[in-house]
């Protein structure tokens, strides 16, 4: 995609007055990076990052049945989710493959916020939309920019501007006053930190993107490290890890099933999902560590240890914090138990590898205590 047809963000000046270095992602003209990947990873991991993640699809799903009519598009019980809640969903086609993951919640009354891929965005507004029935509607937020706050010294930087946002917890999402303006945030994030996603009107974004980086613990964040973050977090990217034929079982993503939904088996792609979840799927999503040689990257071939290739690297590269190389691949579940020895098949060569735990790196999001 070129230059002249990548579309912007309302951001994307702020990003090349910062020095960044801009690239193509989702359709986008996006900041790879500010001052390297590498520091700006180490950053989020001690401090605080901010994230421009304005190309992400935000919408409102809206009237007395959009809950009960989103239902019939992923495996979640959303008609238990109380207010002020928010659970991660998965948008299944007819055949139980993954046409996208999402954040679905209830920030307020008025019926659903939802978050999507940005790659996705315009096909899933598109089947949603051709597929609500009922009293329910499609609300497409492109008048909203995203911004995402990740690390362990998100919380007190946020704390500075409204320090109600210390009364959430993981998954919490509201609609509130911010900045002199009205929000949607959550306390979620795609790094394996803690952190908060501020939907903020367009014409507010770059004001509230600068007087958040005024707080010396916050620099600006490019894909780059988002990447390699998530990566360290054992979290799937649409597209390379999952896609619309990779079930859920499949993707190691089966918390995303409830149980009444399971029970009720009224979703997309049931059948094949729950005969996958009593026999077991051809092929599961696992954690590799690669133990030497260079990084096993996506396409890379996974074989036995008498080198049999029996599946392929969805995701790989460098942990900063584990000081190792690490990846995501697919391979048959009778290869899939920890401490089961592999190789990775890397510019010709053969390399170590050992199935491992993910995340790679533990998650730190906030809990609040229990009462």
């Amino acid at each position: 995609m070129s230059d002249e047809t990548l579309k912007t963000t309302v951001l994307n000046a702020a990003h090349r007055a910062l020095g960044a270095r801009m690239v193509g992602f989702g359709g986008y003209d996006m900041p790879v990076q500010y001052e390297g990947v590498l520091a700006e990873h180490r950053w989020t991991r001690e401090h605080a990052g901010l994230f421009d993640v304005s190309h992400m699809g935000q919408c409102k799903i809206t009237g007395p049945d959009a809950v009960a009519q989103f239902e019939r598009f992923v495996p979640g019980d959303y008609a238990v989710l109380k207010e002020g809640k928010q659970k991660y969903s998965l948008l299944l086609n007819a055949e139980g493959g993954i046409m996208d993951d999402l954040m679905a919640g209830k920030p307020d009354h008025d019926g659903l916020y939802v978050v999507v891929n940005a790659g996705n965005k315009d096909a899933d507004f598109a089947h949603l939309k051709a597929h609500l029935s009922g009293d329910a509607a499609l609300k497409i937020l492109d008048d909203r920019s995203l911004i995402a706050i990740q690390g362990p010294e998100a919380g007190a930087v946020m704390a500075e501007h409204d320090d109600i946002l210390l009364e959430m917890g993981f998954m919490d999402v509201v609609r509130v006053m911010l900045f002199g303006v009205d929000c949607y945030i959550s306390r979620s994030g795609y790094t394996g930190e803690d952190g908060f996603e501020i939907s903020v009107p367009n014409t507010d974004a770059e004001r509230i993107w600068n007087t958040i980086l005024e707080d010396a613990r916050v620099k600006p964040i490019g894909l780059g490290a988002r990447d390699s973050l998530r990566l360290e977090a054992g979290l799937p990217l649409h597209g390379h890890d999952i896609d619309a034929t990779t079930s859920p079982v499949e993707a190691a993503l089966t918390f995303a099933l409830s149980k009444s939904r399971k029970e009720r088996a009224d979703f997309p792609g049931a059948e094949r999902i729950l005969k996958e979840l009593a026999e077991g799927p051809s092929r599961v999503r696992v954690g590799l560590s690669i133990k030497e040689g260079a990084p096993a990257r996506e396409g890379a071939e996974v074989a036995d240890t008498d080198g049999n290739v029996i599946g392929v690297v969805t995701s790989g590269g460098p942990s900063p914090t584990l000081g190792r190389n690490i990846a995501m691949a697919y391979v048959p579940p009778a290869f899939a138990a920890l401490g089961t020895e592999l190789k990775v098949i890397v510019r010709g060569k053969a390399a170590a590898a050992e199935v491992v735990d993910m995340p790679f790196v533990a998650q730190r999001y906030y809990r609040k205590p229990k009462a």
